[in-house]
């Protein structure tokens, strides 16, 4: 399960308005991949159709869709949202990273 904070839903549903995306019918797809300071890296953006692979949760009204690879490394990770002066953007608060570097973008197990 991913969970998704009140902030990052807000700012999830503002975004993908103006990228012409509807948050009623369309996905968020975040995943892993391999790079970054600390040698797992997150991927957020968003998608109109899911596979038959991906797993697809909904939390706080907000489509998400992970690869099955990618869900290993984010189970019970909460999407978050920091905004203001020294805001970080979208912020992953996973359970799972025994590791992450300064700016929060990577992570390690």
């Amino acid at each position: 399960m991913i969970k998704v904070s009140e902030t990052a839903k807000q700012k999830v549903v503002s975004l993908m308005t103006e990228e012409g995306f509807d948050a009623n019918t369309d996905f968020v797809r975040v995943g892993v991949k391999s790079g970054g300071c600390s040698g797992l890296s997150y991927e957020l953006k968003f998608d109109k159709s899911a596979s038959d692979t991906d797993k697809l949760f909904e939390d706080n009204n907000v489509r998400i869709i992970v690869d099955k690879k990618s869900f290993l490394y984010l189970v019970g990770t909460t999407l978050e949202y920091s905004g203001g002066l020294n805001g970080k953007g979208f912020v992953f608060n996973n359970p799972n990273a025994q590791r992450t570097c300064g700016c929060g973008e990577s992570f390690s197990l």
